[in-house]
């Protein structure tokens, strides 16, 4: 990092990776980026645009629109825990609080960390306002 350069909160970290085109495009649609711009800290578990190409075809299109704004906020949610873990303190954990109510599990699985179904293949990428780790899944609340 440059002399004086500020380090970018959440969606601005997210925006200029360029590998969460669908993530923000989700997120503005949920009207989810003042929140996840605030102050936080928050933790992200980001999936990439190919976790979502994982899913079925036209999920994405579908949970767009706008009467589906409730259960793309619930998704989006899901992803988000309260505070800033880094990935030390996450792996010693067996679940999470997620924003959305819910708890996401977290296990260690050989050289891997599992978020729910999804594996962590970077983390601790730090923002003023948290820290992201990014997953190669989009994880579903029940």
């Amino acid at each position: 990092m440059e002399i004086g350069q500020k380090i970018k909160n959440i969606v601005e970290t997210a925006s200029s990776v360029g590998n969460f085109e669908t993530l923000c495009t989700a997120v503005k649609a949920a009207e989810l980026i003042e929140t996840l711009q605030g102050e936080g800290p928050f933790t992200v578990f980001a999936p990439m645009d190919d976790a979502f190409a994982k899913l079925p075809s036209g999920t994405i299109e579908d949970l767009l629109k706008p009467e589906n704004k409730e259960k793309l906020v619930s998704i989006l949610t899901y992803h988000v825990v309260p505070g800033k873990l880094m990935a030390s303190e996450v792996t010693q954990m067996s679940e999470a609080q997620t924003v959305n109510g819910q708890s996401i599990s977290i296990r260690i699985e050989g050289d891997s960390v599992m978020v729910d179904s999804a594996k962590v293949v970077e983390t601790d990428i730090e923002c003023s306002n948290g820290v992201i780790h990014v997953i190669d899944a989009v994880v579903l609340p029940e």
